[in-house]
């Protein structure tokens, strides 16, 4: 997976976040019959409080994965200083899994250990501690920017006071499920619709449990 796709998850995962918790809480405050005042405050607290939450740990996530590849590398490098031999026979293992074979196979591996960094690598490959080269504090950005621009949308309505502003924001929102669903098709098979519609469908269930669980508080 490219870095560019990378952040792009990070993108569409913030904005589902942002856009079903920003309208659960605006559905839920609308049940409850609270002022638009006190659905913009609470709504604007949560897209900022919630979005720098959900960015920062996404960054101490991709750190964290950083750190563990950075300290496998080492000991994979110290590996190699210390046993060559077993690890070029690692090495040779891995590479036979690939397909190679008879003298290619071993005019790679003679090849490729020539290389330290290299090596490593490749046998990190081989044990699942490949790098995923992410920037942490890009791919925190991405998401905190995705769940603003996502979670602000349900509260448009409220905030230019436009008529019937509960209707608006679930329309606005709903549109919005949709279209970050067609999106997330782009990192599966599924078509856009299908996968439009599933998060149409996980969005708007959060929604009307928000929604009635805050009518039994209606003031």
């Amino acid at each position: 997976m490219s870095q560019q796709q990378s952040y792009l998850r990070d993108a569409v995962y913030g904005a589902i976040d942002g856009s079903v918790t920003t309208f659960a809480i605006v559905a839920g405050t609308a049940g409850a019959g609270l002022s638009p005042l006190v659905i913009v405050a609470l709504g604007i607290a949560n897209v900022l409080a919630d979005g720098f939450s959900m960015a920062a740990g996404n960054y101490a996530g991709i750190r964290a994965e950083a750190e563990n590849s950075a300290r496998h590398h080492a000991l994979t490098r110290a590996a190699i200083t210390s046993d060559p031999e077993g690890r070029r026979a690692a090495l040779r293992a891995h590479l036979a899994e690939k397909g190679l074979a008879g003298p290619l196979l071993d005019q790679a591996t003679q090849a490729l250990s020539q290389d330290p960094e290299v090596w490593a690598q490749l046998l990190l490959d081989s044990e699942g501690h490949a790098a995923s080269g992410l920037h942490p504090m890009r791919a925190a950005l991405t998401t905190f920017a995705a769940f603003l621009a996502a979670g602000l949308l349900p509260l448009l309505p409220f905030l230019l006071s436009l008529p019937s502003p509960f209707i608006l924001s679930g329309s606005l929102t709903f549109a919005g499920f949709f279209l970050i669903g067609a999106i997330r098709s782009h990192w599966s098979l599924r078509r856009w619709w299908a996968s439009g519609a599933e998060t149409l469908l996980i969005g708007g269930i959060a929604a009307i449990i928000a929604f009635v669980v805050g009518s039994l508080f209606h003031i």
